[in-house]
């Protein structure tokens, strides 16, 4: 149909003027750069939005094929929902451009320093420490972030779920959730499904560590049972907990490998950390990173400027002009992250050649659990074969050390994915009204994760808004689901591979025929709906926590046993 050529065309190239311009802004955060920044982004909703409403006088029923699935994404392409009024879509991008801002240039004094310093050395004291009062000063410091993001966040809330309702969605939230090819109550009846399959192993990683840090830091800070208090855990949202596994560690376990160690032994620099990531995905078969890559890439923290350091993947062009966004470190963290963030450009490379409407992943949570599928790969085995590591450690406790630090970072993140968008559903709904946000947020909190705030925090705290993603109007379920789907992926690719082997040791590197599997899913794009390229790479149509529970079964024995002799069981 001439009118879907014409709308693909506009928006393609209203979406390179505004990832140009939010590259820019990113990387060289000032008034004027948020200004271009917000104008480009406003130019790119109203463009959409003019669409999407003329699209309505064609009905669904009268549609078919790939013009009948360009309808139904049309409307949900929107990176946000903004009224047809352009005045007010210019005021909405300009205050979510302004929260992601805010919270860029966060910042705290810790105690015993002298200048304030960024969220990345707040979260290495978290990690580091084992003070409880430094360690409650860093949390503290850096959730009055929230407080700066809050005043944006109501009207926010109000100019988004106007331009959701113009669009025919009940708001925000319901709109988010008809992404993923059902409607939006069976969405959620999905997601309390998948919930309930991993909440026994996540209850039983919960019971464990609890009972270790009640070890370290005694009763009257830790209790036998309830939460545990959110400043402990070694993450600044307690959303992974790998940062302490030292507290952690099973009896006569040793020291996991250390890659943070190997690396820098090795004076590993951020673009050497990059390469290797680059030569995991062309040991499968797929191309190199185009020269543009390493040349407009954003690798480390520039000294001269405020710069968005949250590491993310761009298109810039949605065919090849591929960038990542980081403040590298040079630590096993970083290397698994860039790892990951490769998978987003290599998704997005695949299905360049597709509509634009096409140029996307099945739903978002493909997006994220690619990368997260290889970053499964980074195996002691793996570390070996690109001369990192001598030898993989044999014994059975280094096994359990392994298990036990990656179900702190994958199974640990679980609720955390969940309640995010939890959360903000209700928001936007209306159930959670302003006055109650910080209440009913940490009621989530304990709900979910079984964590606590490290005192008292009033509705005059917005802690929600000192999480990346929520000033930043980016939905989170995806990472829920990536956190599933991409041990459903391993398992599927690692058969492609032929390993025989437990899941928790096999990698895919150098598997051709893992790639192919691979990039034959990418490049489908969203041009099909998730089950069938759920299909296409795994033989199933749903999604499911079984891979997820099959990985960490040995781990699951040993916690149980270690809560049993611990009498701990809630």
């Amino acid at each position: 149909m001439r009118f879907y050529e014409r709308v693909e065309e506009d928006l393609l190239a209203a979406s390179i003027e505004s990832q140009r311009a939010d590259w820019v802004y990113a990387t060289f955060i000032t008034p004027d750069t948020e200004e271009l920044s917000s104008a480009a982004l406003a130019r790119l909703i109203g463009t959409t939005v003019r669409y999407a409403h003329e699209a309505t006088r064609w009905p669904k029923g009268s549609l078919s094929g790939a013009t009948a699935r360009k309808a139904e994404l049309l409307p949900l392409s929107l990176p946000l929902p903004a009224p047809a009024d352009p005045a007010l879509a210019q005021e909405l991008t300009r205050r979510v451009a302004s929260m992601t801002g805010l919270y860029a240039k966060g910042r705290h004094t810790p105690k015993g320093e002298r200048e304030p310093v960024d969220l990345q050395r707040l979260s290495r004291i978290l990690t580091e420490s084992r003070d409880p009062a430094v360690l409650e000063d860093a949390w503290t410091g850096w959730h009055r972030v929230g407080r700066a993001v809050r005043p944006e966040f109501d009207r926010y809330v109000d100019l988004a779920n106007r331009g959701a309702r113009e669009l025919g969605f009940s708001d925000l939230g319901a709109m988010w959730r008809s992404r993923y090819d059902m409607e939006p109550a069976a969405f959620r009846r999905e997601v309390d499904r998948l919930w309930e399959e991993v909440r026994p192993l996540y209850e039983a990683l919960h019971t464990y560590v609890r009972n270790r840090l009640r070890a370290t830091y005694g009763p009257a800070l830790v209790p036998d049972r309830g939460p545990i208090p959110a400043h402990l855990l070694g993450n600044m949202w307690a959303q992974s907990w790998e940062g302490i596994y030292p507290l952690l560690a099973p009896p006569g376990a040793g020291a996991p490998v250390d890659l943070t160690r190997l690396l820098v032994e090795r004076r590993t620099t951020a673009e050497e950390m990059v390469r290797y990531a680059e030569r995991f995905f062309v040991s499968m078969g797929l191309p190199a990173l185009p020269p543009s890559f390493w040349s407009r890439s954003m690798l480390v923290r520039p000294r001269d400027r405020e710069v968005i350091c949250h590491a993310s993947a761009w298109d810039v062009d949605y065919v090849d002009d591929l960038r990542i966004k980081m403040c590298i470190e040079i630590t096993g963290e970083d290397f698994r992250t860039i790892h990951h963030e490769l998978g987003h450009n290599y998704y997005q490379r695949a299905y360049g050649h597709l509509p634009f409407l096409f140029r996307d992943s099945a739903h978002d949570g493909f997006h994220e659990a690619i990368g997260d599928t290889i970053a499964l790969s980074v195996t002691p085995e793996y570390l070996v074969k690109i001369g990192l590591l001598p030898a993989a450690p044999p014994d059975e406790g280094a096994e359990l050390g392994f298990l036990l630090e990656r179900a702190l970072e994958k199974v640990a993140f679980l609720p955390f994915g969940l309640l995010i968008d939890r959360w903000r559903w209700d928001v936007f709904a209306g159930e959670i009204p302003p006055g109650e946000y910080n209440r009913s947020w940490w009621d989530l909190k304990a709900r979910y994760q079984g964590v606590a705030p490290p005192g008292p925090r009033s509705d005059e705290e917005f802690d929600p808004g000192a999480k990346f993603h929520i000033p930043a109007s980016v939905p989170y379920m995806r990472y829920f689901l990536a956190h599933l789907l991409q041990f459903q992926f391993h398992r599927a690719l690692l058969r492609e591979a032929g390993w025989t082997g437990p899941a928790h040791r096999g990698s895919i590197y150098g598997s051709k025929e893992a790639g192919r599997r691979l990039e034959a899913v990418l490049a489908l794009g969203a041009s099909r709906a998730w089950p069938d390229a759920l299909e296409a790479i795994t033989g199933e149509r749903r999604m499911e926590a079984q891979s997820l529970l099959e990985y960490f079964a040995p781990l699951r024995r040993w916690l149980d046993a270690q809560n049993r002799a611990a009498g701990s069981s809630g």
